[in-house]
């Protein structure tokens, strides 16, 4: 069962007392948002399947008397609620778990198996909580189909899939999402965090998730024998050699003020201690914000890969073969005037002290896409900290490391996260949609 009263609480901690019908709404729809997200996160589905997900999330907007559209994209779900007059808002929710085995403990935990796109067979999780961000997007849908006297406008809700691949978003709106339907004026999504604690929303304006590529290098050489060198090309030798000299994009090419990661997360070659390869394969994980940086990356990754293989005496037919990954994601931008403005609400209707400016961070978030389609499109990914508040003080106390988002132990206080994001989308809908 589940205690309404102390899911009540979460949604006021360290909140203004006052009667709200926002807050009020959310309240009582608690029990079963919460009810939904347990569901969800005992029947997790990948990229691109969310099958059962997709049903469930249109069957809950068909309910609260949008109108759906279904299978946009793969498996996305647009609903429509037009009410007036007035700007046209989309708000986003994704769908997708991820190939992680929970080792949370929680009694309704994941037991579900499957087999992801590379072959590899794995437990499936919700381990970067997409399925608190669902039962807070029916959540926020059902409070404003019911407060239509509040607001004039329309509301376009998509349940996004993939994110997790980076390919969500652009086969949504590959697939007519801003020709099909209502265009967006504005743009609202959240994302809950393993950084702040349980209840705290974060605003951060400007870029606020990185570009992400994954780049391959197929290093070349010439095997043998591991008693005769000289008689080879060692690849691993060159890839080694790589590595170091990409270290120096970061640390000599580009501006000290420009964020930029380049890692090497993988380094395979080699079967046997005495053999020196034909080739090794290197695989990169690339971040920036700007798309100048992007390229300037990009391009000294495939520069240092042929100029270290020149002076390794690599002939031409084995240069290095790099490749740029379609599963690109582009930086999120929280346009500054919209950002703004719901600082100033959450402040309002929270209180200064669960409202921060996290900073950007180099993670990756294909929500980004939705505003780079239109750049007059005001944006916002807020963020909601899912930390239970023990564990946070523990943590702060002590030193002790806490789970972090796509790890099998992440537990997010999912009735504060659910609870707090409920009422801060609403009342941002309310803002952008008010009379």
């Amino acid at each position: 069962m589940i205690n309404a009263a102390l899911l009540a609480s979460a949604l006021l901690i360290a909140t203004p007392a006052s009667a709200d019908p926002v807050r009020d709404a959310t309240v009582a729809r608690l029990p079963e948002l919460i009810e939904l997200y347990r569901h969800l996160h005992a029947h997790p589905e990948l990229s691109g399947a969310e099958v059962e997900t997709a049903k469930r999330m249109a069957s809950e907007a068909r309910t609260l008397g949008f109108s759906i559209t279904e299978k946009v994209g793969g498996t996305g779900v647009v609903a429509v609620l037009e009410n007036g007059p007035g700007p046209v808002l989309l708000i986003r929710a994704d769908m997708d778990a991820l190939p992680v085995t929970e080792d949370t403990g929680l009694p309704f935990a994941s037991k579900v198996r499957a087999t992801t796109e590379e072959g590899i067979e794995s437990g499936v999780m919700h381990a970067c909580g997409h399925d608190t961000h669902m039962a807070s997007w029916v959540g926020t849908l059902a409070n404003l189909a019911a407060m239509k006297d509040r607001w004039s406008g329309t509301i376009v809700a998509i349940a996004q899939p993939a994110e997790e691949r980076g390919k969500g978003a652009k086969a949504m709106l590959d697939d007519g999402l801003y020709s099909r339907f209502p265009k967006p004026t504005h743009a609202l999504a959240f994302h809950d965090s393993a950084g702040l604690p349980a209840g705290t929303i974060g605003v951060h304006a400007g870029y606020t998730l990185a570009n992400v590529d994954s780049v391959d290098i197929v290093v070349r050489g010439v095997g043998g024998h591991g008693a005769y060198p000289a008689t080879t090309k060692d690849p691993v030798v060159l890839g080694a050699r790589i590595v170091m000299a990409l270290q120096t994009l970061v640390s000599r090419e580009v501006d000290p003020q420009s964020p930029a990661v380049v890692t090497v997360g993988s380094f395979r070659a080699g079967s046997k201690h005495n053999i020196i390869a034909d080739e090794a394969v290197l695989l990169l994980t690339v971040r920036s914000y700007t798309d100048a940086v992007r390229k300037q990356l990009l391009d000294g990754i495939a520069r240092i890969a042929r100029g270290e293989a020149i002076a390794a005496g690599i002939p031409e037919d084995r240069m290095p073969v790099v490749t740029v990954k379609d599963e690109f994601t582009p930086s999120t931008y929280n346009t500054p005037q919209l950002s703004e403005t719901m600082r100033a609400v959450f402040a309002a209707r929270f209180g200064d002290a669960r409202v921060v400016d996290p900073g950007a961070v180099m993670g990756g978030e294909d929500f980004g896409r939705f505003h780079l389609a239109d750049p007059s499109i005001e944006s916002l990914m807020l963020w909601v900290g899912g930390v239970p508040q023990a564990k946070w003080q523990t943590a702060q106390k002590d030193g002790s490391a806490l789970p972090s988002l796509h790890s099998a132990k992440w537990a997010p206080d999912a009735e504060t996260v659910v609870a707090t994001a409920t009422e801060a989308m609403t009342a941002a809908a309310l803002e952008v949609l008010k009379r």
